[in-house]
């Protein structure tokens, strides 16, 4: 027996039982597949937790600005202390803002906040805190931007009150602001000025970006009569 050839032979088994056997263009392709998948994955998360993320800091914004007018008409009478509220010719007298009201000092009673905004382009200058003073911008190193040594206003928010006199009854009914109840036989009479008040704040906000503003918040209370 040849044995030249013998080993020859095994040599070339041996080689052909060690081959390794490279990734095919099919199997590259799905692996590029499921990679690209799961990274498109990872992207859309992200975006997902930036997105919720920013909600939720906007809605906590909202929230404390709303809180901030609630506080601001703590202090306030339901109607003018000089004026008041009175019916003269089938309207009421007194309701909103007296003419020399031109400023956030000057509002003294809850139904001078009436149709108020206070914000960029609205009634004030705003947002405003419980104080009435503006709330500043302050920028990521916490100091409070300027212009022209004139203290920025948090941007891009505004604060809208509605103000409604509602039936004691029912505080979902609202009243027309020269109403007054007559007595009858069950209901007793009740004074143009001796309703509750419900008054509502409307926190929006608008971006540098946004073509509208987008409500965040709204948050109403009722002011009971005394």
């Amino acid at each position: 027996m040849d044995t030249r050839r013998h080993n020859t032979v095994g040599r070339q088994r041996s080689g052909l039982g060690c081959r390794r056997r490279g990734f095919t263009l099919l199997e590259s392709l799905m692996a590029l597949v499921i990679i690209g998948v799961g990274v498109l994955a990872f992207v859309d998360a992200q975006s997902s937790f930036i997105r919720s993320n920013g909600w939720s800091s906007q809605a906590a914004t909202g929230m404390f600005l709303a809180q901030e007018i609630r506080e601001f008409s703590r202090h306030l009478r339901r109607h003018d202390p000089v004026t008041g509220l009175s019916l003269s010719g089938g309207a009421a007298v007194g309701w909103g803002r007296e003419a020399n009201e031109v400023a956030v000092v000057d509002l003294d009673d809850v139904d001078d906040m009436d149709g108020v905004t206070f914000g960029l382009g609205g009634t004030f200058t705003g947002p405003i805190n419980a104080s009435g003073m503006v709330i500043p911008e302050i920028d990521l190193t916490g100091i409070v931007e300027t212009a022209s040594g004139v203290t920025v206003p948090l941007q891009g928010w505004t604060q809208r009150v509605i103000v409604d006199k509602v039936d004691p009854y029912n505080t979902t009914l609202a009243r027309d602001d020269s109403y007054q109840q007559a007595a009858t036989t069950q209901l007793p009479f009740i004074a143009i000025d001796k309703f509750p008040l419900r008054v509502t704040v409307i926190v929006e906000y608008q971006g540098v970006t946004d073509a509208t503003a987008t409500e965040i918040t709204r948050l109403s209370w009722v002011v009971p009569a005394k």
